[in-house]
């Protein structure tokens, strides 16, 4: 399961998840996705979120999430996380959660993250050597996409599974 993906996390869902209707909150995948995120940046070398970061880290720039089956505690959920995209400032990164219990995918995201200089509070380039770092990991080329930023919007992707 989510072989494609060189990252992934196990998540044990907890009972405080779940919300009013019984089943896990749909504002809980977007932490699922968060988790599996930033082990994908420490896998890179990069620490984790932090003052450090300086002139050069990560600020996420949008995120979406598709629902594919509703989880209920207890469960685990495997967590994936692959870049699929590569811009100028930016890279597009889909998740994917796939549920032990039921054996099925139960949600599919994206995330763009942006390189950041946070001294500066502006946008940066995406460093060769992090490009170089994701290309590794992958195992693989990435896709490029036109920069969506001077435009203001974000590359399409739409959700399988």
């Amino acid at each position: 399961m989510l072989e494609e993906y060189p990252v992934r996390v196990e998540i044990d869902v907890r009972w405080a998840d779940m919300d009013a209707l019984g089943h896990v909150n749909h504002t809980m995948y977007l932490q699922y996705f968060e988790i599996a995120r930033i082990e994908y940046l420490m896998r890179l070398g990069i620490q984790p979120p932090s003052q450090q970061w300086g002139e050069y880290g990560f600020i996420l720039a949008g995120v979406t999430c598709r629902f594919l089956a509703p989880v209920t505690f207890p469960d685990r959920l495997s967590v994936g996380a692959r870049i699929v995209r590569l811009g100028e400032d930016r890279a597009l990164m889909e998740h994917a959660a796939h549920s032990h219990k039921l054996d099925r995918l139960v949600a599919v995201g994206d995330a763009t993250v942006v390189a950041y200089d946070y001294v500066n509070r502006t946008r940066t380039s995406l460093r060769e050597q992090t490009r170089a770092l994701i290309r590794a990991l992958e195992q693989k080329e990435i896709r490029a996409f036109e920069d969506c930023s001077a435009a203001g919007g974000f590359p399409s992707h739409k959700a399988t599974g």
